[in-house]
């Protein structure tokens, strides 16, 4: 599914639908206009080269990976496309997975230029399953299937939950809303709420009881990939170890002595509403990690204000990966008096840093 959609605002967007045949998975890459920003749902590592190719065809800029839970049929193209791009990868909250750049809880927006995506918090296929809506569309992930639904027989999933999940949650959106999933194996594309509620299986049970019941007995095989995929993409965070070496990265503990010197600038590199809902540590600049390529650049007015007072910059964000790929692309900038708080706001907090909000 392809080229220029207009949603339901009149914006037109620039949407594709990839698709990899080997575990049957939908990708899908977002963005307002060629030339801007853009956002890639549940990438096959398989397939990134690819994504990377159409990405330089349409002149895009890829910001954030987003993965809408665990996958256990493929391994994650996450990593692999923040390696390339550095960009920020995205999951929800309630994941295991090591380390994410963000992480989404229930009824967040997700933003990138012109476009703006909610997430909705659907367990049930796995504890950390999330869809996500933009106006006219909704992104299920592995919980609502077109003509079926995600199994909920391990990675902690619950039939129970995916009733609530699919019934009160997913089928209250308007019946013209898209459908666009995480798989099919059908070779169907698309679909939408209403034609769910009419023309799906699994949805025409009478009560929560009845579906648990139908879930509990398909006694489906595991996927083929589990054993690989599941281990892999558990381990998707960037290496800040590999940063601590090259000596740029500065505890929690530590930071909390240097905030007030007059010799370090604060960088705070998360999002205004990750600001907004977690708080800050007190006296930082907010720079966003979507502005750091200019503002480090010789022009630019983090390298200005280095260079004119001599201060070091000390970046952080929610987990310590965008500050990671903020600190080696300073430093390849010509900024060697940068670092990062290893381990990001949360080891700040663990650590019983201030915070203003």
């Amino acid at each position: 599914m392809n080229i220029l959609h207009k949603v339901a605002t009149g914006v037109l967007m620039i949407f594709r639908q990839l698709y990899d045949a080997v575990s049957g998975t939908y990708t899908y890459l977002l963005a307002s206009r060629r030339g801007g920003e853009a956002l890639i749902i549940d990438p096959v590592l398989e397939k990134v080269d690819r994504y990377l190719a159409l990405i330089r065809e349409l002149d895009l800029r890829l910001v954030k990976a987003v993965d809408t839970h665990l996958h256990a049929d493929h391994i994650t193209g996450l990593g692999a496309l923040r390696d390339h791009t550095r960009c920020i990868t995205v999951m929800g909250e309630q994941s295991s997975i090591d380390v994410v750049s963000m992480r989404l809880s229930d009824g967040d927006l997700m933003r990138i230029e012109g476009l703006e995506l909610e997430a909705i918090y659907t367990p049930g296929h796995t504890d950390d399953s999330y869809s996500f809506r933009m106006s006219d569309r909704v992104f299920t992930g592995d919980t609502l299937l077109i003509r079926g639904t995600g199994r909920t027989d391990f990675q902690n999933g619950s039939a129970r939950a995916q009733y609530e999940s699919i019934f009160n949650r997913l089928l209250r959106l308007p019946d013209e809303t898209m459908v666009f999933p995480a798989h099919d194996y059908k070779g169907d594309t698309v679909s939408t709420i209403g034609e769910e509620k009419r023309c799906n299986p699994r949805l025409q049970v009478r009560c929560v009881d009845d579906y648990v019941a139908l879930m509990n007995g398909l006694n489906l095989s595991n996927p083929k990939m589990m054993d690989v995929a599941v281990p892999a993409n558990m381990r998707q965070g960037l290496a800040q170890q590999d940063i601590a070496r090259q000596g740029w990265a500065i505890t929690a503990e530590r930071a909390r002595a240097m905030t007030g010197c007059k010799d370090t600038m604060l960088i705070d590199l998360r999002e205004r509403t990750e600001r907004q809902k977690y708080g800050a540590i007190p006296g930082s600049l907010h720079v966003p990690y979507s502005d750091l390529e200019a503002n480090i650049q010789p022009n630019g007015m983090l390298h200005g204000l280095a260079s004119a007072t001599g201060r070091q910059i000390l970046f952080y964000c929610a987990f310590g990966e965008r500050s990671a790929m903020a600190v080696r692309a300073a430093h390849e900038a010509g900024l060697e008096t940068a670092y990062h708080i290893h381990g990001g706001l949360d080891a700040w907090k663990k650590a019983d840093g201030p915070l203003t909000h």
